[in-house]
């Protein structure tokens, strides 16, 4: 099914690039994508879209355009409905979104509720172009919020939120029934992510408050001692790694500085994982040359956190 992708503008790739998890992306624009996804219902996955249509027509960002897409779209609905739209920084688009919602109006026969329509047909201006169709899902921001870092049983400062963590694990296109490890699991939020779209989650650290930590915040969970060096696994037994890598002298390191644990911690991960598949890893460093020892770099992203911390997003496969 062809859909439309209205995302977050928290950064300019990783929610279009995380689309790819579950299909094909086949345009994209400022905070909108378009794509060929074989299963709807993966989209509820996604942690970076804030709405989902069904493509149902794109054009020009002008007026013409716009009324003559949607003059030959002749849509009807028997259910209540409302015209949206929304225009993103740089769009080209001339009319206003009020004036644009109007021509919704004008050009889709059946009943009108702006207050509580069951249907929205949505429009989405970005740059040169418009997209239509009919909105079928919003991500609701709830229950990330529920598992904030601070809310869980166990909380340790630096850690990463919830939908960060998520996007990580798409980026990786970890499935449903793979094993997903993170060899520094701090308090388990990788874990969790993981979990909830049906992965095999596993994780290490060689901090055992740490393991307890992440064993408060999930009971059940796979979590047990380990140096990263010398990771208890067989070679090619682990799916994906998605893993925020230590930062500095507040992690529990074993003795090892930390640039001789980034390249032990690649080789272990390199050895561990299955060829073809992709793991995530994040550091604070730009360690692209040393990754590239071990790995193909897939894809890289640059997200400022703060002032003095800049996390650098690794996308790799072997």
């Amino acid at each position: 099914m062809k859909l439309i992708f209205e995302l977050w503008g928290e950064h300019p790739d990783i929610p279009r690039a995380e689309i790819s998890c579950i299909g094909r992306v086949t345009d994209h624009r400022v905070q909108v994508a378009v794509a060929e996804i074989p299963d709807p219902k993966l989209v509820q996955r996604l942690a970076y879209t804030h709405r989902v249509m069904r493509c149902q027509g794109e054009c020009s960002a002008d007026e013409e355009a716009f009324i003559k897409m949607l003059s030959e779209l002749s849509l009807t609905s028997d259910l209540p409905y409302c015209g949206r739209v929304k225009k993103m920084d740089g769009s080209r688009m001339s009319l206003s979104t009020m004036q644009m919602e109007r021509l919704i109006g004008t050009y889709i026969e059946g009943p009108v509720s702006v207050s509580e329509p069951e249907r929205v047909f949505r429009a989405i201006a970005s740059g040169d172009r418009i997209y239509f169709g009919e909105v079928l899902w919003e991500l609701e921001r709830g229950p990330y919020h529920e598992r904030k870092p601070g809310n869980r049983e166990f909380f340790h400062p630096g850690v990463m939120m919830p939908r960060m963590i998520r996007s990580l694990v798409n980026l990786a296109h970890a499935m449903p029934g793979e094993t997903v490890l993170d060899p520094f699991c701090g308090t388990g939020g990788t874990q969790i992510e993981a979990e909830l779209i049906g992965c095999n989650a596993v994780g290490t650290d060689a901090d055992p408050l740490m393991i307890k930590g992440t064993r408060l915040n999930l009971p059940e969970s796979k979590a047990a001692i380990a140096d990263v060096r010398y990771l208890p696994f067989p070679d090619n037994s682990i799916d994906h790694v998605v893993s925020d890598l230590p930062y500095g002298q507040s992690v529990f390191i074993i003795g090892s500085e930390l640039e001789d644990l980034y390249q032990s911690a690649l080789g272990e991960i390199s050895r561990i994982t299955r060829p073809g598949l992709r793991s995530v890893i994040v550091t604070h460093r730009d360690i692209r040359s040393l990754v590239s020892e071990y790995f193909t770099i897939c894809e890289f992203f640059e997200q400022r956190v703060h002032r003095s911390l800049t996390r650098r997003i690794l996308v790799i496969t072997h």
